[in-house]
């Protein structure tokens, strides 16, 4: 009984050493750089839930110029959260009214902060249901300006642009529209 007893006991330092040297400093950087860093939430993948904004968009061919716009500034991770958040999403036609060569601009990786912001300035903290949108209203944004909501019976514009249509997700609203609102300077 003695012996099967100091074996377990050998046993179980043996495996508490071992746990200390694996989790030594010198050992802590190789552990580090064998992981890939996690993306955020918008790496998970959940095909039973409701679609939250980003997923909404991804799902939507005509919001594929918007969804790499999001990619490229960084911002997937918010368009995940629990929010509530109301987006403006600008459809690919939108994009295609701005000048030649403003896109192909914007994406470029010395530009992400300026994206950043032209996104930003197409949420709204709250979620904000087309009945819930006064004509005359001053709507905040996420960039920390207002844009004006003008409303004439059925017909909607956020800034300027026109709401074409509503999803509801399950961290806000999406109201696709027509036209890419583009901060103040």
């Amino acid at each position: 009984m003695k012996n099967g007893t100091l074996a377990l006991a050998i046993l179980l330092l043996s495996l508490f050493l071992a746990a200390c040297t694996r989790d030594a400093p010198g050992n802590a950087a190789q552990a580090a750089a064998s992981v890939a860093p996690a993306k955020g939430q918008s790496a998970v993948k959940d095909d039973a839930s409701e679609q939250n904004i980003l997923n909404v968009a991804i799902g939507s061919r005509d919001h594929s110029t918007l969804v790499a716009g999001v990619q490229a500034a960084g911002l997937e991770d918010v368009l995940v959260n629990a929010g509530p958040l109301t987006v403006f999403a600008p459809n690919n036609a939108a994009f295609e009214k701005l000048p030649a060569g403003t896109l192909d601009e914007l994406l470029k990786p010395e530009n992400k902060q300026k994206l950043a912001r032209i996104i930003k300035y197409h949420a709204s903290p709250g979620s904000f249901n087309t009945d819930m949108l006064k004509d005359g209203m001053n709507l905040y944004m996420a960039t920390g300006h207002y844009v004006k909501v003008e409303r004439n019976g059925d017909v909607i514009k956020v800034g300027g642009a026109k709401i074409a249509g509503t999803v509801k997700a399950s961290n806000g609203i999406v109201h696709v529209v027509d036209a890419v609102l583009l901060p103040p300077d």
